[in-house]
């Protein structure tokens, strides 16, 4: 991977907040105290503890930047946190923010699906998305191979997927959650 890409980008710019603890302790840093955040990251999809700043406040389900310059409520990201260790009223809005991620980054996921790929001769990856079989899935390829989808519409109308943001939502949380080994969108 070339430096520069998005893909080889190590650190998240923008989080979406879980769950918030105003006199937390960390669960990835020993002896950390203070505003305790679990965020899920926008670009890898992975779950974050942070550490706000002593006034700031915070809203579940809020847009908070985390990038390396210019942070207002962030003091540091602490560290990545496993499903297991994120709280009962974190795990529930997950649902709500992945929703919120794939609907807001709808490009990067119709180009996905646009330019996704077999795994084996047998299993194409789009086949690993709740909702799409084979049936589907060649569909989808047709579909792709006369035009590629501009988006979520496009991809409902031509390929008759109803609710392609739920679908895309539900395979996020079973990465997230460790139902499925294999990884098409969390970064680890």
């Amino acid at each position: 991977m070339e430096r520069g890409t998005t893909q080889s980008r190590k650190y998240e710019e923008y989080a979406y907040v879980l769950d918030f603890s105003t006199r937390g302790r960390s669960k990835t840093v020993r002896g950390r105290e203070g505003v305790i955040v679990t965020a899920l990251g926008e670009e890898r999809l992975t779950l974050l503890e942070v550490l706000g700043l002593d006034e700031s406040e915070f809203e579940i389900g809020e847009k908070i930047y985390i990038g390396k310059e210019g942070r207002t409520k962030v003091q540091s990201v602490l560290g990545k946190l496993d499903y297991e260790q994120i709280s009962d009223s974190a795990q529930t809005e997950l649902t709500n923010v992945v929703s919120t991620i794939v609907t807001n980054n709808e490009i990067r996921f119709v180009n996905y699906i646009n330019n996704a790929q077999p795994l084996t001769p047998r299993k194409h990856s789009l086949e690993l998305i709740p909702g799409i079989g084979k049936t589907y899935l060649k569909v989808i390829i047709d579909e792709i191979n006369k035009k590629k989808f501009e988006n979520y519409e496009d991809l409902e109308s031509r390929a008759g997927i109803k609710e392609p943001v739920n679908h895309l939502s539900k395979r996020i949380i079973e990465e997230i959650s460790g139902e499925t080994q294999f990884r098409l969108f969390v970064k680890k």
